[in-house]
């Protein structure tokens, strides 16, 4: 039998949702993975500042309606590439959500040249103006069940037995 590989944009959004699984935030669970020449640079989660308190052990700060605590994923691995001399321009990402206004401001600043996405999330018009000005790539990844399945820990154990 030949086993059947999962495509790059679906490995990638995999490693994203796995990102998201770490998030510290009540009100969404997102994360990003930074790659460049398929290959990993870097990878963040939405979370509070290292050593702050999180959102799941006290609830979020809310100001306006947002919670002002989490940095989002988008920045924290475009943090991570700083702390770590890593080049983000020509770099893509990928996101389980949409990123906001701010997010995709940054990353165009940064050289992002490709977002590819899992899930629509209050996509702001102005963001969506600024990746077709900036001629940014953008793409929506789907992951279907048997993708998941394939990736999956329960698999990978069946596989090696």
């Amino acid at each position: 039998m030949t086993k059947k590989r999962i495509p790059w944009d679906q490995y990638f959004m995999m490693q994203s949702v796995l990102l998201a699984s770490r998030s510290t935030c009540n009100r969404l669970s997102v994360g990003a993975t930074i790659v460049r020449d398929k290959r990993i640079i870097a990878g963040g989660y939405n979370g509070s500042v290292s050593g702050d308190v999180h959102c799941i052990d006290e609830g979020c700060y809310l100001v306006d309606g947002h919670c002002v605590r989490t940095i989002h994923a988008e920045m924290n691995a475009i943090l991570q590439c700083a702390k770590f001399g890593e080049r983000t321009d020509g770099a893509e990402i990928y996101v389980t959500d949409f990123p906001c206004l701010q997010c995709t401001k940054m990353l165009l600043q940064a050289g992002i040249k490709k977002i590819s996405y899992l899930r629509n999330y209050h996509n702001d018009p102005y963001a969506m103006e600024l990746i077709k000005m900036k001629n940014v790539e953008l793409n929506q990844v789907t992951l279907d069940e048997e993708m998941i399945k394939r990736a999956s820990f329960e698999t990978y154990l069946t596989d090696h037995q």
